[in-house]
């Protein structure tokens, strides 16, 4: 046989799978409801894709779209993560998606005030997360996301966080540590001169006490300078809410004379200076007002019963306020 004539038989072939390609690549796939979510395994390569497709009943054989992967050059770059696919979706564009990466998302936030242990509740309950925390304690996930501290409490930053469906608790927590951390440490930077606390730690344990002191923006500095003046001049610190954390599932809502007279770790009106640990999720607003408070001289705050705070420079000012405020005197 001539060469023509078996460049002929070639490329009349090549034309032949041409179209055969052609019209399979554009030919919509049925989706049944049952296989709308498709999960790629990381480590997934074309033909592990093309079998598992095959299993669920979307395509009747693997070959050519193993062969319109390699073709479209969508052979390499599979991106692990959940997908929602269509009622109908073309070979072609399935390609498209899983090499582009376009997941299906889901959402979860942390709120600010948040306990870790919050934390946890909410990613256990998430239907779209898999959760590979939940039989670890707290020193274990810590070291698992690559923490050098040693107690979870207020590490991770309070946020909304997009996700692919079924993607780890772990990826999710360790954002939101990585985030606290660089928020944290670029606030530290640009700190105001002279505050009493050594390490960005102490100004995070702060942070979460200003956090639950007030839910108010136009307070937080003032709060914050009220316990940071507290601190400069050795007195005790005198917050509820940090003896509320100490109490925990102790705390029924009542917070009582004994409770306060009750030494403990958490105890502000017992020990000197900070608790040991942050009390809860400090948000940027509160990391802001507690390394840049308020130019005061005040040493006491209460609550006027509508959301803001009363302060005081001297106790007796501070007494007053409390009989008109608390007492209704």
């Amino acid at each position: 046989m001539r060469l023509a004539g078996i460049i002929g038989i070639v490329a009349v072939i090549a034309l032949a799978l041409a179209a055969v390609l052609g019209r399979f690549a554009f030919s919509p796939l049925s989706v049944s409801e049952s296989n709308r979510a498709l999960k790629i395994a990381p480590g997934t390569s074309l033909k592990g894709l093309a079998r598992d497709l095959q299993s669920k009943g979307l395509l009747s054989e693997s070959l050519r779209f193993i062969w319109l992967g390699r073709i479209t050059g969508h052979a390499s770059g599979i991106k692990a993560g959940s997908y929602e696919l269509p009622a109908e979706i073309t070979p072609l564009r399935l390609l498209e998606k899983v090499t582009r990466g376009e997941f299906s998302q889901a959402e979860i936030t942390f709120i600010e005030g948040w306990t870790f242990q919050q934390i946890r509740d909410a990613l256990n309950r998430h239907p779209h997360v898999t959760h590979h925390s939940a039989a670890l304690d707290d020193r274990e996930l810590l070291a698992r996301i690559g923490a050098q501290e040693t107690q979870a409490e207020g590490l991770f930053f309070p946020d909304t966080y997009f996700f692919a469906k079924g993607a780890s608790d772990m990826q999710i927590l360790g954002r939101a540590y990585r985030i606290m951390h660089s928020i944290l440490s670029e606030s530290w930077g640009n700190r105001a001169e002279n505050l009493p606390f050594r390490t960005p730690y102490e100004a995070l344990i702060m942070a979460s006490i200003v956090e639950k002191e007030t839910g108010r923006r136009e307070d937080r500095s003032m709060i914050a300078a009220v316990f940071v003046n507290r601190l400069r001049k050795g007195m005790l610190l005198q917050t509820d809410p940090t003896v509320i954390y100490g109490l925990g599932e102790r705390f029924d809502g009542n917070l009582k004379r004994v409770h306060l007279e009750s030494d403990g770790p958490y105890n502000t009106y017992t020990r000197p200076g900070l608790p040991p640990t942050p009390i809860a999720l400090p948000g940027r607003e509160s990391i802001q007002a507690t390394l840049h408070p308020a130019p005061t001289e005040a040493l006491y705050f209460v609550a006027r019963g509508d959301g803001s705070s009363q302060f005081s420079d001297t106790l007796n000012q501070h007494n007053r306020a409390v009989q008109r405020y608390q007492l209704g005197r």
